[in-house]
């Protein structure tokens, strides 16, 4: 039982995979937006992922630019989690951490600037 963690990457991929046909499926809804009304910087980025796991790559960006490199990592995740039989196959350094959050912060600060400073369409409707 205790190896089959190393599962949860490829479950949580198909389970993707799967929503990004099937709308329907349950999900969470961003706790932020739902209490404020405002954003998160992942905001979208569970249909994004789930877009571009299915190929349909403009719509994916069109969610969240980080949609297809989310999906990409969850893919490579996936394979070196069940090659290694580890559920966390690599080292990931603190440096790695703190630039993919910078990145996804500069990102979500750029879209929060055009929707409500500019009061462009920086984010997808519901």
């Amino acid at each position: 039982m205790r190896r089959c963690g190393v599962a949860l990457p490829a479950l949580l991929t198909g389970y993707l995979w799967l929503k990004g046909w099937h709308g329907g499926l349950p999900g969470f809804s961003c706790p932020l937006r739902e209490l404020t009304g405002v954003p998160c910087p992942t905001c979208f980025l569970t249909r994004a992922t789930a877009q571009a796991l299915n190929g349909q790559f403009a719509a994916s960006v069109q969610l969240h630019a980080f949609g297809p490199i989310a999906a990409a990592a969850l893919v490579v995740w996936s394979v070196a989690a069940l090659r290694s039989g580890r559920l966390v196959p690599w080292d990931l350094s603190g440096r790695q951490l703190v630039l993919a959050g910078a990145a996804l912060l500069l990102y979500w600060a750029g879209r929060m600037g055009l929707a409500y400073g500019l009061g462009l369409p920086a984010f997808p409707s519901g």
